[in-house]
């Protein structure tokens, strides 16, 4: 008697166990998505490296390497365009980027970021991906500073930028990881190539063209007020950029760390060879020449970091040197254009050079992550070769259309008499340093 009792306990068991878990699956069903505490904890750290890459790492790296006299005036672009990108991400920048199903350019849905609190995008309250997502769009025109400094307007400096990230960046940003043309095409651009480095590039040379070179260029040019400055400023740069690539993988996870090891060793190398190169060339390394071969260690895997292993990252590293070295003389030298701290050169031609290397190196043959479903080395490449001509030209003709906007307005270049004091006083009245 026991043991029937026994198995038909048993078995009305097995049945509440079943129905349970079928409830249970209805429930989940119904349930919405939650937040995953360990990744929202890491990309809200990830933010804020992001963030300190620009403030204060950018603004130091540029202030070091211009004249003292113009050491403030890079330092407030750097600060009123991080003041300038966060407004305008919500009022607009973020919903045309991440929103809606057009290929081209997103909607006005999440304009000023409706029940941001209670939405969860993936594994991340909404709020922490907005705010993640606006690092990138305020250091992107930041970079572009180093182009135009000591001879450009305060005022065409805001109107361009946030021009710039309406008509540029969000657009790009939409057809890259938005949901657009591009990411249908399965582009690989892990953490900003094309979004980021591809755009502040080609923009930037725009930007000189149209503006002229510095007073003396290129036979008179002064050397950097503060190298110390700008080694300081690198160092930010390399340990936010721990932010900016890892924090692209959006979880707290192997693909994060892989996208780390790649990162840090392709500066590494990058800023090695930068010195070999320099001790070949002029019988001495130099610092100002070892950090600007880091940044282009980091500009360049940006957009293969999570999609190729740490040989991968060493091989972007070197290659960023080696040519980012001769892009620098290539367009002062013999373009004669005055892109003052080197942003094509270094950030527009690594993060091409990377977009375009990924298609190789993110095979598993060298160590890499693979391709998406239906794609193969040859395919990718010639995606990726799409991307770069399409985000290309379309970063050239807009910018060139905001600057022309900026000259009939508010004017682009700096009167020679606050060029020749310097943009500190004659723009803001105030001094970096006291004499």
């Amino acid at each position: 008697m026991r043991r029937a009792l026994g198995l038909a306990g048993f078995s009305t068991l097995i049945f509440a166990a079943g129905g349970g878990a079928a409830f249970a699956q209805d429930a989940a069903a119904a349930a919405p998505p939650t937040a995953d505490p360990a990744n929202t904890a890491w990309i809200l750290a990830a933010t804020a490296l992001v963030l300190f890459m620009t403030l204060p790492g950018l603004a130091l790296f540029y202030a070091g390497l211009v004249r003292a006299k113009n050491a403030l005036s890079v330092m407030m672009h750097c600060v009123a365009i991080a003041c300038l990108a966060s407004v305008l991400w919500l009022l607009g920048g973020y919903s045309l980027s991440f929103s809606g199903t057009n290929p081209f350019i997103g909607d006005l849905a999440r304009f000023g970021l409706p029940g941001g609190r209670e939405i969860v995008n993936g594994t991340l309250p909404e709020t922490v991906f907005f705010a993640f997502q606006m690092t990138f769009a305020i250091i992107t025109p930041g970079l572009i500073v180093g182009a135009y400094v000591e001879r450009i307007r305060f005022g065409a400096v805001l109107l361009f930028s946030g021009l710039w990230l309406f008509l540029v960046y969000a657009p790009v940003c939409h057809w890259v990881w938005g949901g657009g043309w591009l990411a249908g095409m399965h582009v690989m651009d892990y953490a900003g190539g094309l979004v980021v480095h591809a755009t502040a590039g080609i923009s930037s040379l725009v930007a000189v063209a149209m503006l002229g070179p510095r007073d003396g260029f290129p036979r008179d040019l002064h050397p950097p007020h503060n190298p110390g400055m700008t080694m300081m400023g690198a160092g930010m740069l390399w340990v936010g950029w721990y932010g900016f690539n890892a924090g692209s993988a959006l979880a707290a996870d192997a693909a994060a760390g892989s996208a780390l090891v790649a990162t840090h060793l392709s500066a590494a190398t990058a800023g090695l060879v930068w010195a070999l190169i320099e001790r070949i060339k002029f019988k001495r390394s130099s610092m100002i020449g070892v950090v600007t071969g880091v940044v282009a260690g980091l500009a360049t895997v940006t957009p293969a970091s999570g999609f190729v292993g740490p040989a991968g990252g060493m091989v972007l590293g070197a290659l960023a040197s080696l040519i980012c070295f001769h892009a620098v003389e290539l367009v002062k030298g013999r373009l004669k254009l005055d892109d003052s701290l080197d942003v094509f050169a270094v950030h527009g031609v690594g993060g091409i050079l990377g977009t375009l290397l990924v298609a190789a190196l993110a095979s598993p043959l060298f160590g890499g992550a693979g391709y998406a479903e239906g794609m193969d080395m040859g395919r990718q490449a010639g995606v990726q070769a799409l991307g770069v001509a399409a985000v290309c030209a379309w970063s050239a003709a807009a910018s060139a259309v905001i600057l022309l906007v900026c000259r009939f307005t508010v004017g682009l270049r700096a009167s020679p008499e606050a060029i020749e004091d310097g943009l500190d006083m004659s723009t803001h009245g105030e001094r970096a340093y006291q004499s």
